[in-house]
């Protein structure tokens, strides 16, 4: 199954499920290494400089999702036009979709850093961050995006990798930026009491370490995703390839961000200490998230794979295997997280108050997560067909439309102005997308299998 010196996986040959288990559990360990920059930062200023600092650096989560979601879907395009191309062993077209997608990693990098420097302080004012948080939360926003250039770069040279099959050699140089995020957090917050500055610091520092070494990885590959630093440039039709997918998923990205950035200045309005709770909640749900969205990924390059090498037999197949896995995996640790809900919680704060406050958000979303994850999945079968104007538009309407109408009437109604009735919003708006994308799959893959030739569905 796996070449020894490569790292490559063969997507189009023998069982699924197996190998889609091999391929996301270091994706998984890879995800959640990376939550744990995060999670590193929340629990350290949570524990060693207050309730305060702790929610500027929640208040920003959704922010910094909101601007780096539009890049970081540019990602998927590359992943879907590489592993299309590996799997139709064409090798000339593969090497320029590489150096194309790490052109615009850099590009990504530099836009980034320009628009979070100079728009994040005012969007942060809109919504709504409690005025006694907001000078720690720009400062946070703004060493975050000075540094956001090598998470671009990490995050386009993972996927690549991920085209081939290759998702052990992330888990690796995560992990090592991992346990240094955590050493330099530990050393600006309690030695040099750097606060909020500090785990920002400590957060670019390590994302530096992953780029480096990612980008080294692909420097020394020998097959389709070799990198060649003096070859890095813009290849106009594998761009607009990149730009065909990666456009439509960057704009699903900033819709389900934008709801949530709207439904975070609402629940900014509720006081500290739900903003502290909500923080930390999402933190551990974000755990969850990222276990099920390794099946999301899986889906999308094992599609893209088999779509490259003419294996139509497999589409369906590789969908109701992702789907199994992502339920399992969903239901189980979704409400694990609620059970440990308390303890979990503690790790991030001591207060009794936040602590409640979590809770009722794990009881509503944590629980029902796995809606999330079958929504996620149908999407990767999509965007793996080489259709990702369809899930963004379904998204658009079935996750932003719905949860946009709610705060905007329902939500000023007194009996629906709570907390509990703003984080419904999140398992309705899954269960209706999830519906819509169903319908687009079907339709989808007829238009796809009758274009190829290929009738059986």
């Amino acid at each position: 199954m796996m070449n020894r010196k490569t790292y490559e996986m063969d997507m189009v040959n023998g069982p699924i499920l197996f190998k889609m288990i091999a391929f996301a559990v270091p994706l998984m360990l890879s995800s959640i290494l990376q939550l744990l920059f995060n999670a590193a930062d929340v629990v350290v200023v949570g524990k060693f400089a207050g309730d305060n600092a702790l929610a500027a650096v929640g208040s920003n989560g959704s922010l910094i999702n909101l601007l780096t979601n539009f890049f970081i879907g540019l990602s998927i395009g590359s992943n879907v036009i590489v592993s299309n191309y590996f799997g139709a062993k064409k090798e000339k077209e593969a090497e320029e979709a590489v150096h194309t997608s790490m052109f615009v990693s850099l590009l990504s990098g530099v836009l980034l850093t320009i628009l979070g420097l100079v728009a994040a302080p005012q969007i942060l004012k809109l919504m709504n961050v409690p005025e006694n948080i907001l000078p720690l939360s720009v400062l946070y926003i703004r060493i975050y995006f000075g540094g956001i250039t090598a998470s671009m770069i990490y995050n386009f040279g993972s996927a690549i990798l991920r085209a081939v099959g290759d998702t052990r050699r992330p888990l690796y140089y995560l992990s090592a930026a991992g346990v240094l995020n955590v050493i330099l957090n530990l050393i600006f917050v309690i030695v040099f009491d750097m606060s909020v500055a500090g785990v920002a610091l400590a957060t670019v520092i390590s994302q530096c370490l992953s780029a480096f070494l990612i980008v080294r990885c692909l420097m020394r590959e020998k097959g389709m995703v070799h990198l060649d630093l003096a070859k890095i440039k813009l290849h106009p039709d594998k761009f607009l390839q990149i730009l065909q997918i990666g456009i439509p998923a960057s704009l699903q990205g900033i819709v389900f961000s934008l709801s949530n950035v709207i439904i975070q200045a609402s629940v900014n309005s509720f006081g500290e200490i739900v903003v502290a709770g909500n923080s930390a909640a999402s933190n551990i749900e974000g755990f969850v998230y990222v276990a099920m969205n390794a099946f999301y990924q899986s889906n999308l390059s094992f599609t893209s794979q088999n779509m490259g090498a003419g294996r139509y037999d497999r589409i369906t197949r590789i969908l109701i295997t992702a789907q199994a896995c992502v339920i399992v995996t969903g239901l189980v640790l979704g409400n694990l997280a609620v059970y440990f809900g308390p303890q979990l919680l503690s790790i991030y704060t001591d207060s009794a108050a936040v602590i409640q406050a979590g809770l009722n958000r794990l009881d509503v979303i944590a629980r029902w997560y796995f809606l999330c994850g079958i929504m996620d999945v149908m999407v990767g079968s999509m965007r793996g067909m080489g259709h990702s104007v369809e899930p963004m538009v379904t998204s658009l309407l079935g996750a932003c439309g719905l949860r946009l109408l709610f705060i905007f009437t329902i939500f000023g109604w007194p009996e629906f102005h709570t907390i509990h009735a703003l984080y419904m919003t999140y398992p309705i708006s899954w269960i209706v997308t999830f519906l819509g994308h169903i319908a687009c799959f079907f339709v989808i893959r007829s238009k796809v299998f009758r274009k190829v030739g290929y009738w059986r569905s």
